[in-house]
């Protein structure tokens, strides 16, 4: 399994698994259950999370599919802003872990900024490992301007991830963002790697793939997957895609492959406002 280390010293998986939208129907659970598993069971130990996925629910479905496993997994979750206080975060981390089933989560995110200021959410943090209820934090959806804030803050220098979408179709942070944080040592966590299933009907990207003898869905991943930084996290409740996907780690692309997709989905060439879902 490729690797990606954290500012804090620790390697995890460059693969993980999505959970947005899953937990919410109750006709896919055991299907949405035996899949998440089965993604730890061949080495995607990275699972991510939220406390406003589904209000909750996708959280208790990963907390019932670590059962008895806590210890084989990175789990990452993330706080909504208005919970991102010192006053809120506490509580909020405290359901989450609850509904997880654990008593300490791996990484903890802001999942986007919000009114509270981010000095305030980086003591609220800093709280939370005091108590030992988080291991690490970081952040999710913050462009160039407020991660230089955030850097410039005390505890900015603790942050791990800038959680980001990012695919061969949103690729606007690499004109300035993404050289930021490769400057900062800030490795990026790549949401929604295949455009939430859309890529995979790209002309584009799939005659591409017919052509290297891969699926739309490997080449979107394995592009993602040749990023020394990125960490990818698809999300799917098929255990046929996952194991479709974790094929895009035994089939890198070339560096002819790699220039090839910049033709067909160019960097930008200016500054492009950061996109989110």
């Amino acid at each position: 399994m490729k690797t990606v280390r954290l500012p804090c010293g620790q390697q995890v998986p460059a693969l993980g698994l999505g959970t947005w939208k899953m937990g919410e129907v109750p006709a896919l659970r055991v299907a949405e259950l035996a899949t998440l598993q089965r993604g730890l069971d061949l080495g995607l130990t990275v699972v991510d999370s939220a406390e406003m996925y589904g209000d909750g629910l996708a959280e208790s479905l990963v907390g019932e599919a670590i059962a008895g496993r806590r210890d084989q997994v990175f789990l990452v979750s993330k706080v909504y802003p208005h919970n991102a206080s010192r006053k809120s975060m506490r509580k909020a981390c405290e359901n989450s872990l609850r509904r997880l089933r654990t008593d300490h989560l791996d990484l903890y995110l802001l999942h986007w900024a919000g009114s509270v200021p981010l000095e305030e959410t980086l003591e609220a943090f800093g709280d939370l490992q005091r108590a030992g209820l988080i291991r690490e934090f970081g952040v999710s959806n913050l462009d160039l301007s407020d991660m230089r804030e955030l850097r410039s803050l005390p505890g900015g220098d603790r942050v791990q991830v800038d959680q980001l979408l990012y695919n061969l179709t949103r690729r606007g942070i690499e004109y300035d963002l993404l050289p930021w944080l490769r400057q900062q040592g800030i490795p990026l966590m790549a949401y929604s790697p295949i455009e939430q299933g859309r890529l995979v009907a790209d002309r584009r990207l799939v005659q591409f793939a017919a052509r290297h003898g891969r699926t739309p869905a490997q080449v979107a991943l394995a592009w993602l997957l040749s990023l020394d930084d990125v960490i990818a996290i698809p999300k799917t409740a098929s255990r046929a895609r996952l194991e479709e996907n974790v094929e895009a780690l035994e089939r890198p692309l070339d560096a002819a492959a790699l220039t090839e997709l910049d033709t067909l989905f160019p960097p930008p060439k200016g500054p492009v406002p950061l996109a989110m879902l």
